[in-house]
């Protein structure tokens, strides 16, 4: 059987040499095991070693190798080059951020946002250490599991149309990471994220387009943090309105 080959659309951008991001073509044989990551390893130490990019686990985990591939925000790592050959494949770095070299972003927008909704525990007052641990229970942390899968790979923030016309947009990821941290039975920190995440740049700002949901590869579905989070907002401005006595 013969071998396939296949051609990838690959983004240069080396800022000591060009004013603005370019593409390179490659063609390679691939193995039908072989994902998109693979073949940019394979380009980087046999053919082209300048290419940059990031990666580290290769397991889904790290989330550090998200790129476009052919339009859509992916792991590269979970990308299999069988699933688009015989067409090209174009791999771009993620849309909506500043691109430091090649396939490489800034994250720092990102970052700065997600220190802003306090992503751990906040406790009013610790308990000595000689008191042991805050115990849960399987259904307290069944609240939240699902939001504390987030590995961080910011292919939600690519996909999200809100987030590309308004870069100050809080974003997804940060969002349901503050929700997961707001349903922990063992934090008191929901007061201070709802400055942050009930501001004019944060879930307000959210037009329930749902493509956050559609990228994301560990089902956290920011989307649906996001409209829990506006319930739960409205619920409780409501309250205060009606019962400004249970208020202290």
């Amino acid at each position: 059987m013969s071998a396939k080959k296949i051609t990838m659309r690959v983004t240069r951008y080396r800022p000591e040499q060009e004013d603005a991001p370019t593409e390179q073509a490659y063609e390679l044989e691939f193995p039908d095991d072989w994902v998109v990551l693979d073949a940019l390893n394979y380009i980087k130490d046999d053919v082209d070693g300048t290419l940059t990019f990031r990666w580290s686990c290769r397991m889904g985990i790290c989330g550090s190798c998200g790129m476009m591939v052919n339009g859509e925000p992916k792991l590269t790592c979970a990308a299999f080059l069988r699933d688009y050959y015989p067409a090209e494949i174009r791999v771009e770095p993620l849309q909506y951020f500043p691109i430091i070299r090649d396939l490489v972003i800034d994250m720092t927008d990102f970052l700065h946002k997600l220190k802003a909704i306090t992503p751990w525990i906040v406790r009013d007052e610790e308990k000595p250490l000689a008191e042991g641990e805050y115990l849960q229970t399987p259904a307290q942390l069944a609240d939240y599991k699902q939001f504390s899968m987030c590995i961080n790979c910011m292919l939600c923030y690519s996909a999200c149309p809100v987030y590309g016309h308004e870069p100050e947009f809080i974003g997804p990821a940060a969002i349901a990471l503050a929700h997961r941290y707001n349903l922990d039975s063992r934090d008191e920190g929901q007061e201070a994220r709802q400055q942050v995440i009930a501001s004019s740049e944060g879930i307000w700002d959210c037009t329930l387009v749902g493509e956050c949901t559609e990228v994301c590869p560990k089902r956290v579905d920011p989307a649906m943090a996001i409209q829990r989070t506006k319930v739960a907002t409205t619920t409780e401005w409501a309250k205060s309105m009606l019962m400004p006595w249970g208020k202290q």
